[in-house]
């Protein structure tokens, strides 16, 4: 995994195209970085995934603690870099029209998409997920199996905080097409900007 999100001089010609501004220059900087770090969890997923096979194949000692580990780091690991893959425009497009559209076009469809579909549905979601993660810790929820793990209120508590990694990551998109659409807030160029030019590159 690179660790650069969307600059103007890498990932795709048309996030090249969508322009700064100073806040969503560090809203992805902050994602990218937090994307970059959980991004260490695939190592610990592997870690106990094989754990896991040589306790089960060769021990003969299976163990429902190491293997409930081995999804929740998983979901963990996931949840965590979705963010950092909208940063680098990295997400899978279904859409085989939107590439026939103008920039323009495209920024337009975007800019709409994030504000009246995509925010509104992260708000939903998160409004469901904390509840359901305080709940969890509220009453102290563990595993049924006998041996698997407590403490479930940290994956779960993991699912709405990587929906609003996603949430920021989306919201700063909106203000790159803002910026490209109507030249507000101003454009700035990452690292070459006087007040910018200390802050370290996503």
């Amino acid at each position: 995994m690179t660790d650069k999100p969307v600059s103007p001089a890498a990932a795709t010609p048309a996030a090249n195209a969508l322009p700064y501004n100073r806040l969503s220059w560090r809203l992805d900087t902050f994602v990218a970085g937090v994307g970059r770090l959980c991004s260490w969890l695939w190592l610990a997923v592997l870690a106990v995934v094989l754990s896991n096979v040589f306790s089960r194949f060769v021990m003969n000692e299976g163990s429902i603690a190491l293997e409930e580990l081995s999804w929740h780091l998983f979901g963990a690991a996931m949840m965590l870099t979705l963010g950092y893959a909208v940063v680098r425009d990295d997400h899978v497009r279904v859409d085989v029209l939107r590439e026939k559209f103008s920039l323009k076009a495209q920024a337009w469809i975007e800019l709409v998409a994030i504000v009246l579909l995509a925010l509104p549905i992260l708000y939903l979601m998160i409004d469901a997920l904390v509840p359901y993660a305080y709940k969890a810790y509220t009453f102290s929820e563990r595993s049924q199996a006998p041996s698997g793990l407590s403490h479930r209120f940290i994956f779960k508590s993991v699912l709405p905080l990587g929906l609003m990694l996603v949430a920021v990551a989306l919201f700063s998109r909106g203000l790159r097409c803002a910026t490209f659409l109507f030249r507000f807030p101003r454009q700035i160029q990452p690292g070459t900007d006087e007040h910018d030019g200390a802050h370290p590159h996503p």
